[in-house]
Order: structure tokens, then C-alpha cells, then sequence
């Protein structure tokens, strides 16, 4: 085998350079799961604060930071990278191929994010984190004292940068390098969503960069395009931000309408449910995903007209979201249904993204919504959909796809504590936010009086909210306990039907030996039924060409990292001049300077692949 062996001999050094998608997996997964503490962490403080009224645990601007940084942290740097990871390490395999379509695009994606996160967080050790709201609103985000909305706007666009770059690199594997015989409808729903999730980046988060680089502008140059003293218009940011912030609301749920796509199949024990209909109906809600903006604007004076248009559009959205539940509950009924902990996280999504659904038909009126705009009841509406969706998608699939991933299974027992523990503190959290809006708590205050009504619904939030974080405590040690000595997995230990299943766990390198042949929907399931013990290949034996590991996406990250920090600090002519300069000279000069040698990669001669 021609490669550089140094690479394999140190861990770090090997992690720091991987082009390989199932690498690069883990380290969106490790970071997703890091930004997810911290967000976790930040949410916990805010729950303490709010559990009592008149509390002083702690201050109103810190409180404001904790907010903002809360859920941008979740959103951006939790959520969508952990995501990105079960796409690395799942839909080449399920597509058939060996890796992704750019290799070292998608470790330039992987760094970018890292970066801009790192850069975004350092905010609370550096004169104070974005306050403004994870929206930034500009009317509070221009009048910011601190750096902190500059801190949001650079790590923000670096971030996005790297986001949008492994988007379009799904795109083209998708699009070019399946299997022979996979055809668009036989591809697995979570490489379905995927797909359309990507295409939703792809036209979503443009509109934020633009929006991020106005902000920037107006932050550090004194322009205005948001600045109303100045003749600028804050209500563009909010048109510019929720045109981005509603798609990146379903690209987040349908990559985990993916997940209950391949976990409720998967342990019902029965072929998915209307298939043809649940690929029409993930494109449909991309398609209105673009379609539904405003109605977060209801308040703001669009006038009737608009408003009714946005109120239509949202309200069929629910049509497509429906018929997939219909779906996943008819892939159950008659199932042989496997009470795994990835099939107790699929059965509880139903639930509370049901409820999730309800709550957005309510707010999707706009007279209603005028009342329940900017009360807990939206706040009680969104993590209905986002967690009970989202967060239970990312569990689920952490213990459905971690076998396959890193060749052990979590233990079934401490998965199951902490799935009870954070399902009732889910609900003992947000289920009680909808009357805290009902009876008038506002949202985004700090403190409130007493005998306003809303302390023992406070108080229960509050407890629900610690009944989560030793949920997922129990989770982390789960995990650790996991890589300690955990049970070894098969290739197939929940008798799966797609195709990463047929691999060893975990996968080799080169993932196939041979490109399989595939031979319908679900192609691993049909082989099993044909007796078969391995896929049907495609193609005779033969080397197999890899890429080889770099660092230039590294430091191509780090430098726009060491660019934007110094853009923060531009008055300081030390730090901020020579610092962007050394910046962009590191980012831009180590674009140039790929040698012959990372575009050649390297063969595996077919007598060294593993039989």
C-alpha cells in the first residue's frame, strides 16, 4: 500500500490531516457533541435564573449573552455539525460509494466550522458574547457596547462558509457517484434528506452571508444598510435572516425525518411505510420551506395581504409533515417492533413533534399570533420541534449508527435511564412554557415579580430542565463506558436493510472492496432474502485509488480564523493590521501550494484489501 504511513502512526496527527469521510465524521460528531454541552450548559444557567422569581444568579447582561449564545450555539455549532457527521459516515456507504465527491473540501468544511465556532465562543473571555439575541435582531445588535456582535457576524460567516461547502460536496456525491443500479427512488430516505437538505443550504445560507456581511459593515464601518439613524431599514435584516432561518428549520428536521426513516423500518421489522410518497413529500417540504418566512413577521406591519399569503403557505406545510407521520405510524402497525433505544427515541419524536405541529398550526394564524408573538408559548412552540424533532433524531441515530461507526454498541441499559430521564424533562420543561404564554410571560426577560402567576410554572421548568442534563450525563457516560470496554458489534447488529449495514463495522477505508450492484430499494435486505451474505459487486476486484491526507485545510481554516479575530480588533493597529494581513496571507498562499503528490493520492493493490 502506498501511503504515508507516518499519518497512521499518530492519532492526532492523523485526525489533523484525514480526508477520509468516516474520519471526518467523527470529528463533526465529537465538536457537534462539545458545542451541544456547552449549549446545554448555557440553556441549565438560564433555567436556574428563571426557577425563582426576583433571582439573582445571575446578571441581566450575562443573562442576555447566555440567551444569544444559547441558541446560536445549538443551531449552528450543536445541531447541524452532529447532523453533517451521521451524513459523512453513512451516505457514502449507503450510496455505494467509496468516499464523498471532494475529499479535501469536505475536511476544509469540517475546519472552517470548527474555527468559526472556536472564534464565536471565545466572545465570553474577550469583553463579553453577542447579546442581541440568536436572531441579532439590529436594533439591539448595532447598539451592542461589546465586540460581541462582531464576534457573531465573522465566526458566523466562517462557520457558514465550511457549511456550505460540505453542502454542495453532498450534492455532487449524490448527484455522480452512486452505485450502479441506485437509482433516485431507490435511494434510502436519510440519503433522500440529505439531498434536499443540502440543496437548501446550497440557496439559504447565501442569504445569510450577505446579511452577516452587511452587519459587518455597518458594525466596523459605519455603513447603513440596518442603521435607522442613518436612513438604514432594520426590518431587511429580519426579511434577509428568516428567508435563511426558516429553510435552516428543515434543513435540520428533514435530515431527521431521515433518521425515523431508517430507525422505524429498521425495528418495526417491515419495509418502510409509502415510500414514494415520503421522497415526494421531504421534496415538497424543502420546496415550502422557502416559502414561509414572514410568518415569523406577523407583528411587524406586513399588512394583511402578506400576512394571509404566509399564513396559507404556512399551514400546508403541515400536509407533507402529516403524511410522513401517517407514514412512520403504518410502518409500525403490524410491525415486530424492537424496543431498542434508538426505536424509544423514534416512538417519542412522534409524540412531541406531533405536539410540535400543533402549536405551529396555532401560531401560523396571524390573529392568534399576535398574541402568542413574543410570549413563552413560541418559545414552548420551537423546542417542541427542535428538540422533540432534532435533539431526539441526533440520539437516535447516535445509538443506531454508533455500532457502525466505531465497531461497539452503546449499552442498551444506560441508554434507556437516560432516554426516561430526558423525556420527562423534556416535557416537564417546555409543556408547561405554552401557559407561562398563555397567562403573559414574555419572552427573553431575565427576572419577573412575584404573584404574576408564572413561579410555579417556572419552577417545574426548571426542574424539568436539570431532570435533562443528568440524562444526558448519563449519556456521556454511556459513551465513555462505551470506548472503555464496550460490547463489540457485528456488521449487522439490528438486521438493517440498507446498504452500510452489509460493511464491517467499522467500515475499511475504502469501504467497498468492490462497488455493489444494487438490486432494488432496501438492496442489503433483498440480498439477505436471496441467502446472499455479502452485496452482489458491481465490478471485477481491482486497486483501489485513495486521496491522500493533508493539512493545508487546516491551516487554510486557521488563517481566515487569525483574519477575522483581527478584523474585531482592527483600531489596534498591531494586532488588528498585521494580524489580518498574516491571516490572509497563511489562508490564501497554502491554497496554492497542493502538491502533485495530495492530488495524485494512492493505490491499495487489490492483493492487500481485506477479504
Amino acid at each position: 500500500m502506498k501511503t504515508n504511513l507516518i499519518y497512521k502512526k499518530n492519532i492526532v496527527l492523523d485526525y489533523l490531516t484525514t480526508v477520509d469521510h468516516k474520519k471526518i465524521a467523527h470529528l463533526y460528531l465529537f465538536a457537534g457533541l462539545f458545542f451541544f454541552l456547552l449549549a446545554g450548559l448555557e440553556a441549565l444557567l438560564i433555567r436556574i435564573q428563571l426557577m425563582f422569581p426576583q433571582n439573582d444568579f445571575v446578571s441581566a447582561g450575562f443573562y442576555n449573552q447566555l440567551l444569544t449564545m444559547h441558541g446560536t450555539t445549538m443551531l449552528f455549532l450543536a445541531a447541524t455539525p452532529i447532523l453533517f457527521g451521521f451524513m459523512n459516515a453513512i451516505v457514502p456507504l449507503q450510496i455505494g460509494a467509496r468516499d464523498v465527491a471532494f475529499p479535501f473540501l469536505n475536511s476544509l468544511g469540517f475546519w472552517l466550522f470548527l474555527f468559526g465556532g472556536l472564534l464565536l465562543n471565545l466572545s465570553f473571555f474577550l469583553g463579553g458574547a453577542p447579546d442581541a439575541g440568536w436572531t441579532s435582531y439590529t436594533t439591539l445588535a448595532l447598539e451592542t457596547p461589546t465586540h460581541g456582535t462582531e464576534f457573531y457576524t465573522i465566526g458566523l460567516q466562517i462557520s457558514g462558509l465550511g457549511t456550505l461547502i460540505s453542502a454542495i460536496n453532498f450534492l455532487t456525491t449524490i448527484i455522480n457517484m452512486r452505485a450502479p443500479g441506485m437509482t433516485y427512488m431507490r435511494m434510502p430516505l436519510f440519503t433522500w434528506s440529505t439531498f434536499v437538505s443540502s440543496a437548501l443550504i446550497l440557496f439559504a445560507f447565501p442569504v445569510l452571508t450577505v446579511a452577516l456581511f452587511f452587519l459587518m459593515l455597518d458594525r466596523l464601518f459605519g455603513t447603513a444598510f440596518f442603521n435607522i439613524s442613518l436612513g438604514g431599514n432594520s426590518i431587511i435584516w429580519e426579511h434577509l435572516f428568516w428567508i435563511f432561518g426558516h429553510p435552516e428549520v428543515y434543513l435540520l428536521m428533514l435530515p431527521a425525518f431521515g433518521i425515523f426513516s431508517e430507525t422505524i423500518p429498521a425495528f418495526s421489522k417491515k419495509r418502510l411505510f409509502g415510500y414514494t410518497s415520503m421522497v415526494f413529500a421531504t421534496v415538497l417540504i424543502g420546496f415550502l420551506g422557502f416559502m414561509v418566512w414572514a410568518h415569523h413577521m406577523f407583528t411587524t406591519g406586513l399588512g394583511p395581504i402578506a400576512n394571509s399569503i404566509f399564513a396559507l403557505a404556512t399551514m400546508a406545510i403541515g400536509v407533507p409533515t402529516g403524511i410522513k407521520i401517517f407514514n412512520w405510524l403504518f410502518t409500525m402497525w403490524g410491525g415486530s417492533i424492537w424496543t431498542t433505544t434508538a426505536m424509544l427515541w423514534s416512538i417519542a419524536f412522534i409524540v412531541s413533534f406531533t405536539i410540535g405541529g400543533v402549536t405551529g398550526v396555532m401560531v401560523a394564524a396571524a390573529p392568534a399570533d399576535f398574541q402568542f408573538h413574543d410570549t413563552y408559548f413560541v418559545v414552548a412552540h420551537f423546542h417542541y420541534v427542535l428538540v422533540g424533532g432534532v435533539v431526539f433524531a441526533l440520539f437516535a441515530a447516535l445509538h443506531y449508527w454508533w455500532p457502525k461507526m466505531f465497531g461497539k454498541i452503546l449499552n442498551e441499559r444506560l441508554g434507556k435511564i437516560s432516554f426516561w430521564l430526558f423525556f420527562i424533562g423534556f416535557h416537564l420543561t417546555f409543556f408547561i412554557q405554552h401557559f407561562l404564554g398563555l397567562w403573559g410571560m414574555p419572552r427573553r426577560i431575565f427576572t419577573y415579580l412575584p404573584g404574576q402567576g408564572f413561579d410555579l410554572g417556572n419552577f417545574i421548568s426548571s426542574i424539568g430542565a436539570i431532570f435533562m442534563t443528568i440524562a444526558t450525563a448519563v449519556m456521556l457516560v454511556n459513551i465513555i463506558i462505551t470506548f472503555a470496554k464496550g460490547e463489540k458489534a457485528g456488521n449487522d447488529p439490528w438486521d438493517a436493510r440498507t446498504m452500510e449495514w452489509a460493511l464491517s463495522s467499522p467500515p475499511p477505508e475504502y469501504n467497498f472492496k468492490q462497488i455493489p450492484l444494487v438490486k432494488g430499494l432496501d438492496p442489503w435486505w433483498i440480498e439477505k432474502q436471496q441467502g446472499n451474505k455479502e452485496l452482489t459487486p458491481a465490478e471485477p476486484l481491482q486497486d483501489i485509488h485513495m486521496p491522500n491526507p493533508s493539512i493545508l485545510p487546516f491551516i487554510i481554516s486557521f488563517g481566515l480564523f487569525v483574519s477575522g479575530f483581527s478584523a474585531i480588533y482592527k483600531n489596534d493597529i498591531n494586532i488588528g493590521t498585521i494580524g489580518i494581513i498574516m491571516g490572509l496571507a497563511i489562508t490564501f498562499g497554502t491554497m496554492f501550494v497542493r502538491s502533485a503528490k495530495d492530488d495524485h493520492g494512492y493505490h491499495i493493490e487489490k492483493h492487500e484489501i481485506n477479504e
